[in-house]
């Protein structure tokens, strides 16, 4: 089986509350294994066996659906970018829309006015009178245009939804308006009646208007994504001897040469081979402090340069690069869909049909039982037909994740599928992998001990005089903590190494022995009963002694430093009523000793990389739903089990297959950001249900007449106008999310 993924491009605008009707047309057809039509992105998401069903026979498919399509397979981001910095906004289809629907509102609008001049009714309502021969052909040649010009868009698009088997918005437009339009050519021409045309202009003008602002909100949802393709820039200078040249981007080749000056953006991953200067690279990893970068650091493409000029040999180009791979991720979690959007997009479905019977028995109700005019019979049932809107429901949840997906790219926190977000926010248990997690993963002093006469400060840098001669960790761990003290290290002389136990050399005159218990005894130094010494060991922490002149002076603690922002996460994750667990290998007085010192609720140690796993199913079995926090390579059984595997650190190597999210930056308090992003979209998208929800609910019941005895009857253009507001009321909210406090 040769399972392949593609992302199409939708070539024209497809509503939202019709792709779970399409999708399923789709995934019928044998070889195909999943589809994703996002209606904000304009994109459909295919997961095929090439084996049994071809891409071409596919597009074929969805062209026959009314969703023709263009794309390219896999590695799409990196083509992509290259096509922003060309891509004119008339191929952007909201933005089409926006434009096609605000220039029919003009002309309808234009048109509009002197129907409502010559309209009977609004003559008698404002006790006026304007009349001519011919006047009632001139209302029929005005509103015949309205009709077909202004409703021309819905009509294309109910001609492609019936064509597909589908009910929507543009069916319901279409039966309302034609309804009208039709009536009032038959009381023009075949018999006597008042006439539809005035309604039927601003019910035209009022749908216009209203989809005009629901693409303009709707546009605003989607252009996240865009900004990060923009985030290469469309040239580069390249170092060609001792010229620069200008070249496309495009153009770039690995072992490249490239000159990026202070205020130009980088345009591909690389090496700075001379130069120093700071670095933004907010949009990429959300470090919000700019980063210092020299010869031999890593800069990623897209990062923004300071103030001084740097040239950096290209490593990576095309999908390589890191910027390429994170819009990859965001594309993939935009492009899935959380369990509560398959139902919002039935519900939809479900209203088309629920509003076009509900408008047929409305007109047969007040025509035929209660003996209204036609007239009245068919204003309420055009009513129920334009206030019903399937497009709230059906944008109710891809608005929210659209936004929720780029948000958490732009703070480095890059969420792959929609359900793990669905899923953090219903979080019992978080799961930390110690090591390089809680821990910085690297040997540092956590305790000075003096057992003589000389100071901390002198018993430190004699004693980091000596390890520096060594490459042992344990050594580097207290050279460390000097040079992070600015101590001026002595000259040791005489250095050797004692293979197992530690290390002598003379410092400042003083013959020093720095090293293990072992050592000291072989050199015949007595280690006391010191009771600080013993609760170091029973903190499971490795003690360095000192030894001069025959004489013990001091020893030295190391640990596993935890890190500063392990105890902020710790502590904000309890607040939020989770509890924390830890995983580790080591002893279990190392483990108790990390543990109470960030105040953990659970601890594994001594655990197998192979037992990892087991260790969240036991937390399952006790019915928690469970998050595992590591480094997505080591950890990655135990990230596939846990209900939410969470892979920190990565850094640019965004693509870990075993986690759902992927941080990039090595910060613990990014989980804490990502359940507060999770929390929030979740809030957003119940927000919208129950406001789509409701709103129908509520809305067509009045619309098809039952406040009537009550004297409030609502118009079709009232209708229109309150169908339109509600659907940008729910791209608003969506965008809303964009002010969380993470």
């Amino acid at each position: 089986m040769q399972k392949r993924s593609v992302t199409l491009a939708l070539k024209e605008y497809v509503g939202p509350d019709c792709p779970c009707r399409l999708e399923d047309r789709v995934q019928a057809l044998h070889g195909v294994h999943e589809v994703h039509i996002n209606p904000v992105a304009d994109t459909v998401h295919l997961v095929y066996d090439s084996d049994i069903v071809s891409l071409e026979h596919l597009k074929h498919v969805l062209a026959q659906l009314g969703c023709s399509c263009e794309g390219e397979e896999e590695g799409t981001a990196h083509a992509h970018m290259e096509h922003e910095h060309d891509k004119a906004e008339g191929h952007d289809h909201h933005a089409m829309m926006e434009q096609d629907f605000r220039r029919r509102f003009w002309v309808v609008l234009a048109l509009t006015t002197p129907v409502l001049l010559l309209s009977p009714t609004i003559q008698q309502w404002f006790g006026f009178s304007l009349t001519f021969p011919g006047y009632r052909y001139l209302l029929f040649a005005m509103a015949t245009v309205i009709t077909f010009y202004g409703t021309w868009p819905f009509y294309k698009n109910a001609r492609k939804a019936l064509r597909s088997g589908v009910l929507d918005m543009s069916v319901l437009v279409s039966i309302a308006v034609s309804a009208g339009y039709l009536f009032s050519v038959g009381s023009t021409f075949f018999f006597t009646a008042v006439d539809f045309y005035w309604e039927v202009s601003t019910l035209v003008a009022v749908l216009l208007l209203g989809h005009w602002l629901e693409m303009r909100a709707v546009r605003g949802t989607a252009g996240a994504l865009k900004e990060l393709t923009k985030l290469i820039p469309p040239t580069a200078n390249r170092v060609v001897g001792d010229r620069v040249e200008e070249i496309p981007t495009s153009d770039i080749q690995k072992g490249d040469l490239l000159l990026v000056r202070p205020g130009e953006k980088v345009p591909m991953d690389g090496r700075v081979v001379e130069g120093q200067s700071s670095v933004n690279e907010a949009m990429i990893t959300g470090e919000s402090n700019p980063v210092t970068k020299k010869v031999g650091d890593e800069v990623i493409g897209g990062t923004l340069n300071g103030e001084g000029a740097l040239r950096i040999h290209v490593e990576k180009t095309g999908e390589e690069m890191a910027l390429a791979q994170i819009i990859n991720l965001v594309k993939e979690a935009q492009a899935s869909k959380p369990p509560v959007q398959r139902l919002a997009d039935r519900a939809a479905h479900w209203l088309t049909i629920i509003a076009v019977v509900v408008a047929l028995l409305t007109f047969l109700f007040w025509f035929f039982v209660s003996a209204q005019s036609a007239v009245f019979a068919l204003t309420l049932a055009v009513t129920v037909l334009v206030i019903a809107c399937p497009h709230a429901l059906g944008l109710a949840i891809p608005v929210v994740t659209t936004i929720s997906t780029s948000l958490g790219a732009r703070n480095g926190m890059l969420i792959r599928n929609a359900e793990a977000t669905e899923t953090a926010r219903r979080l019992d248990a978080v799961i930390f992998d110690k090591t390089g997690t809680l821990t910085k993963g690297e040997f540092g002093v956590t305790d000075v001990v003096l057992l003589g006469d000389w100071d901390e400060e002198t018993l430190l840098r004699r004693v980091a005089a000596v390890e520096i001669n060594s490459e042992h960790t344990i050594a580097q761990g207290i050279v460390r903590a000097a040079q992070e003290r600015e101590l001026s290290l002595p000259q040791a002389t005489d250095f050797e190494a004692v293979p197992g136990k530690g290390a002598k050399a003379t410092v400042e005159g003083s013959h020093l022995f720095i090293g293990n218990r072992a050592l000291m005894e072989q050199i015949g130094v007595a280690v006391p009963d010191d009771p600080r010494l013993a609760a170091l060991g029973r903190q499971g922490k490795t003690v360095v002694y000192a030894a001069a002149d025959g004489g013990l002076v001091g020893a030295l603690a190391l640990a596993d430093l935890i890190r500063d922002e392990s105890r902020e996460a710790v502590r904000a994750l309890k607040q939020m009523g989770l509890e924390v667990a830890m995983l580790t290998g080591d002893s279990q007085a190392v483990a108790d000793y990390v543990a109470a010192d960030l105040g953990l609720d659970i601890v594994f140690a001594e655990v197998r990389p192979g037992q990892k796993a087991d260790k969240v199913k036991e937390l399952q079995r006790q019915g928690k739903v469970v998050a595992m926090i590591g480094d997505g390579i080591n950890d990655a059984p135990a990230l596939v089990q846990a209900d939410v595997g969470i892979a920190i650190g990565a850094g640019t190597d965004v693509a870990v297959e075993s986690a759902q999210v992927v941080l990039v930056k090595n910060d613990p308090r990014d989980v804490v950001r990502l359940i507060r992003l999770s929390r929030a979209t979740m809030s957003k998208m119940t927000q919208n249900l129950v406001w789509a929800t409701a709103y129908n609910v509520v809305a067509i019941p009045m619309a098809a007449g039952l406040l009537q005895p009550w004297g409030i009857v609502l118009r079709p253009e009232w209708g229109a106008l309150i169908m339109s507001a509600s659907t940008v009321i729910v791209a608003v909210n969506a965008l809303l999310l964009r002010r969380a406090s993470l």
